[in-house]
């Protein structure tokens, strides 16, 4: 178990380290610079430049850059100088945290419910609604949903305030919009896995030996349907965070999100690169977790098969 388990940390490192080196380089390669504009004169920028180190050599920059990191170093902002990357990460990341870890729960318990009452009710008119819902969640992006949602339910309507953060019910439309199309997912995924199962020998065995349906569903059937649930955590936490970047940008959400735009748009380095790492390696923690988790979880599968 150790050894899966170190092989596991070295591969989610080499991991990261690859995803920093890329994101390094690319942002080089994009036009412009933090330090573009014309109100900047040519002496300013030269300083500029020299403060930040991007005078230097494409692979100083670099070897700087990651020398200052394993020492927890993020840096500055390279456009609102004096703003640490830290401390923005800090500050901006709880709201985002919240509203991901609200539409991750949303998203498994909905649908694990729906999936299930889909595959109880096969082919009835209970099925045809839910494989016709997710159906149609799942091919909607979520910042389309958060549109309608806040015309729907924040203008029309009234009942919800559109944008804002800070009370329960600003929560209410962005997890909607963010778990929408993964909710459906895990309702498809747990609907076919779930109907593959009932019709499995040891289910037919558990009804010969006069279990209650209730048992045979949720202790024998619902377990193992929910394996495959398991190992869709780490990327439904991944597409959920990373796309709420765009959702917290339309319901004026605080953010880490909206963080990560602009320094996008202002070709802010430092900033970009530290929002990265750090996404980089919680959602890599995740993954990680739950490789561990899928084997612990499975008595089926052996470990020597999961270090394949």
């Amino acid at each position: 178990m150790l050894k899966y388990i170190g092989k596991r940390f070295l591969v989610s490192l080499l991991t990261i380290w690859v995803v920093i080196t890329v994101t390094f380089f690319l942002m080089r390669l994009m036009p412009g610079g933090p330090f573009d504009g014309d109100k900047l004169t040519p002496q300013v920028k030269a300083n500029m430049a020299a403060k930040y180190g991007t005078d230097k050599p494409l692979f100083d920059q670099y070897t700087m850059y990651l020398n200052n990191l394993v020492h927890g170093d993020f840096g500055e902002s390279m456009v609102f100088e004096g703003r640490g990357v830290a401390d923005t990460i800090e500050k901006s990341f709880p709201a985002s945290a919240e509203l991901g870890i609200i539409a991750v729960i949303m998203s498994l318990i909905g649908g694990i419910l729906l999936g299930t009452l889909a595959a109880l009710k096969s082919g009835r008119w209970p099925d045809r609604v839910v494989v016709f819902i997710a159906t149609l969640c799942i091919t909607i992006p979520s910042f389309v949903i958060g549109a309608v949602l806040i015309y729907v339910l924040g203008v029309e309507f009234q009942l919800l305030p559109p944008t804002g953060f800070g009370e329960w019910k600003n929560d209410i439309m962005p997890c909607i919009a963010l778990s929408a199309a993964s909710l459906s997912f895990i309702t498809r995924l747990t609907r076919s896995k779930l109907i593959d199962v009932l019709k499995s020998d040891y289910i037919r065995t558990a009804k010969a030996k006069g279990l209650s349906k209730s048992t045979i569903i949720f202790k024998h059937a619902l377990r193992n349907s929910l394996i495959p649930i398991v190992t869709y955590v780490g990327p439904l936490t991944a597409s959920i965070l990373t796309g709420g970047f765009i959702t917290e940008k339309i319901f004026a959400i605080p953010g880490l999100g909206n963080e990560f735009i602009q320094s996008v748009t202002n070709r802010d380095y430092s900033m970009l690169l530290g929002v990265t790492v750090f996404y980089c390696t919680m959602l890599i923690f995740f993954t990680f977790f739950v490789d561990i988790l899928y084997v612990l979880i499975d008595p089926r599968i052996k470990l020597q098969d999961a270090e394949v």
